[in-house]
């Protein structure tokens, strides 16, 4: 057996935590994640716990690394104090991603200086607060009549809309309530869905498609949604990889989301680096065999000197 040399703390927010009062309809994602994780890094000489990321700055003396993979609900205007916190940790053990990391992805406009450096996006405009006019500017910018708008500092789905041209526009309960992102709408995705290209320590791990159910566009299962493992061709791969390739970092984990464009090529939605979801059911193996959980836990050994 090996021995158990470092403390982990995998960070969640309180209603992905077992026996919750406000559990979201998705904590089974939470069990199936850890179910293959602890085993996987106890392999390693890594002890796994979980840790609520309000009480992470008081407890960060006890481990040797936090990772905020569960922290679902920190966009939902938590965000000053979710930082806050992320940078007291970091003061005290290893965060990763590293704060200045995590600072930089929880707004969405990190996508504006990903096009600027050459990594294929999907094209956004981002606002102070999304109203009528500044949305219909920015169709007729993308020369498109349907739009998702989105909050800058957002996940889940929290707060976003999809509108097209001559429909009422969102009430101002549906929209972001700050500022946000304005992206031209992707028709595929309702029948092609939206890849996930996972990486651990910056090696390809394993991939998926996430297909909306009939009617709807969003791709979280919570809005019943499907997914099936893929196997990217080598252009797909080398397309996701142009993403990371223009980062001056190696995350220790990223999920690369993209939605294929008008042309056939792979262009991204999201680079979530805080607290992506692994869908490790899609990587082979199961328990403490899963590859997913294997890859992962190998990139942070290495990190912690294992």
């Amino acid at each position: 057996m090996v021995k158990l040399q470092k403390k982990v703390a995998i960070l969640a927010s309180e209603n992905m935590l077992p026996g919750s009062e406000t559990a979201r309809d998705d904590i089974f994602e939470l069990e199936e994640q850890m179910g293959k994780l602890r085993p996987a890094f106890a392999a390693r000489g890594m002890e796994l716990d979980l840790v609520n990321w309000r009480e992470a700055p008081r407890l960060a003396d006890e481990y040797d690394a936090m990772l905020p993979l569960l922290v679902w609900d920190y966009f939902e205007e938590n965000e000053v104090k979710f930082l806050q916190f992320m940078a007291q940790i970091s003061q005290k053990t290893n965060l990763f991603n590293p704060f200045d990391v995590i600072q930089w992805n929880a707004n969405k406009a990190y996508l504006e200086e990903l096009s600027g450096l050459g990594a294929p996006t999907i094209p956004s405009i981002f606002v102070d607060h999304a109203t009528q006019k500044n949305v219909l500017r920015a169709m007729d910018k993308f020369g498109s009549d349907t739009v998702v708008i989105k909050p800058e500092i957002g996940g889940g789905a929290w707060r976003q809309a999809l509108y097209a041209r001559g429909e009422p526009f969102p009430a101002r309960s549906e929209l972001p309530p700050k500022g946000a992102l304005i992206q031209p709408f992707l028709d595929r995705v309702k029948d092609e869905g939206e890849y996930s290209f996972l990486y651990f320590g910056g090696q390809f791990s394993h991939a998926l498609v996430k297909i909306p159910k009939k009617g709807d566009y969003r791709v979280q299962s919570m809005y019943g949604s499907s997914e099936k493992t893929y196997e990217p061709t080598q252009g797909e791969r080398e397309q996701a990889r142009a993403v990371l390739d223009v980062l001056t970092f190696t995350p220790l984990y990223a999920r690369v989301d993209l939605l294929r464009g008008n042309q056939g090529q792979l262009l991204l939605i999201e680079l979530e680096m805080i607290e992506p979801y692994l869908y490790l059911l899609h990587a082979k193996g199961s328990g403490g065999d899963n590859k997913g959980a294997q890859n992962l836990a190998k990139a942070l050994a290495k990190k912690l000197g294992l």
